[in-house]
């Protein structure tokens, strides 16, 4: 292809703008965004001023933009969860190609149809499944398939959401209500259900889960709580009191993330405003939160392989961590701290620092970046489909899983058959 590929986006928030399109800004040669789409007007004039598009460009949702002829080679669905079954349905009908936000849909029949339709119209359609593009889980896919652990026959995968990061997006923020958009299991860790599969090269034969909502509950509450931050006399005892997470720290390092998701181009009285009247201030304890704060999953695989995954909101710092046990040797491997440790049976034990193997960790140990140039890579016909691409006919996998999980949760621990 000799001119840059036209991209228009559904969903200018944190993902859409903040995370994919200033990728796609540096990379003006190979693709440009021509139209965006978002129902807050003040994240739309943003995406103008960053993207230089014309008012005309810019619609008031993207229900309003998929009304348009086709205005683009490719549309970035990064919308709520939600609404990205009707979008990108009605994008592919359009012959869209498609970079889709996780989750492609909270059900499995949605999922499955979306599949089709891209297989039908031959439209490519990657999921972001992000973690596959990483420097470090590449390398752990490197070494298993290099035979240095034998066949893999026992995985151990935790996933510390971290105490804060849960109350910021699970408790207060867009993903703390399963009817507003998904089941925790699904929404936050279908990553790692395609990464195990991913990793291991089986596809799950059977799943059993346990979890609940232990901790984030009104009864639970501080003596002396109110239904705000602001006005809480128990708030400097509290780990999540949200005006020292927000507005004392962005006072203290001026960052950006994640006092922009509560307040667009924060301000001191931006932030101020958003605690005393929007959902990032409200009390942990008081809000209308209903995922899961913890879940365990397990996971029979084709081989007679086993996995264990642990999703928790009770950690102090964040990241992944997995153990994989083979015929051969083990591997225990440490995303927050980037290192693997290979330790082959009766040889001495190898620290691979995963630093020394790429200088971008920025967005998700650098997959946001590689994810997006992989994608218009394939695209532009400069690569062929990579084992990496999370196409859509391999993601629905992932959710199959994770809502199977969902499944056996609600039906007290019940074995699923996939």
């Amino acid at each position: 292809m000799n001119r840059p590929l036209t991209v228009a986006v559904a969903g200018c928030g944190s993902r859409g703008q903040d995370t994919y399109t200033k990728i796609l800004l540096t990379m003006p040669e190979k693709a440009r965004i021509v139209a965006a789409a978002d129902i807050d007007t003040e994240k739309l004039a943003g995406m103008r001023r960053l993207t230089g598009i014309p008012e005309s460009a810019c619609y008031a949702s993207a229900e309003e933009m998929l009304l348009r002829p086709k205005l683009a080679d490719v549309m970035l669905i990064c919308t709520p969860d939600r609404c990205h079954y009707l979008q990108a349905r009605e994008a592919l009908l359009k012959d869209y190609d498609l970079l889709l936000e996780k989750p492609i849909s909270p059900t499995a029949e949605q999922c499955r149809e979306l599949r089709d339709i891209a297989v039908a119209r031959g439209r490519r359609v990657a999921v972001c499944h992000v973690l596959r593009y990483t420097a470090f889980y590449q390398k752990i896919r490197e070494l298993i398939a290099s035979g240095v652990v034998g066949e893999v026959l026992s995985v151990q995968a935790m996933e510390q959401v971290c105490y804060w990061h849960q109350a910021h997006s699970f408790v207060r923020g867009n993903w703390r209500n399963e009817g507003l958009s998904s089941c925790m299991i699904l929404q936050k860790c279908c990553h790692d259900m395609d990464i195990l599969l991913w990793l291991t090269g089986q596809h799950c034969m059977r799943v059993s889960s346990f979890g609940s909502l232990s901790h984030f509950r009104s009864e639970n509450a501080p003596q002396g709580s109110t239904e705000r931050c602001l006005d809480c006399a128990a708030g400097e005892s509290c780990p999540y009191n949200a005006v020292r997470f927000y507005l004392d720290e962005f006072r203290r390092t001026g960052d950006e993330w994640p006092q922009n998701v509560v307040a667009f181009e924060p301000t001191e009285e931006k932030l101020l405003a958003a605690l005393r009247n929007g959902p990032y201030g409200r009390c942990v304890y008081h809000c209308d939160n209903d995922v899961v704060d913890h879940q365990s999953v397990s996971l029979e695989l084709e081989n007679g392989a086993t996995v264990s995954f642990t999703m928790t909101a009770f950690t102090a710092h964040g990241g992944r961590t997995l153990r994989v046990g083979g015929t051969m040797g083990e591997l225990y491997c440490d995303m927050k701290a980037n290192t693997i440790k290979v330790m082959r049976y009766g040889q001495t034990d190898e620290i691979i620092d995963v630093r020394t193997l790429t200088d971008d960790f920025s967005g998700h140990g650098g997959g946001d970046a590689r994810l997006v140039h992989e994608f218009i890579g394939l695209l532009r016909g400069e690569a062929d489909v990579s084992p990496t691409m999370t196409s859509i006919e391999r993601s629905v996998e992932s959710h199959l899983v994770a809502l199977a999980a969902e499944e056996s949760r609600l039906n007290g621990g019940k074995v699923i058959e996939l």
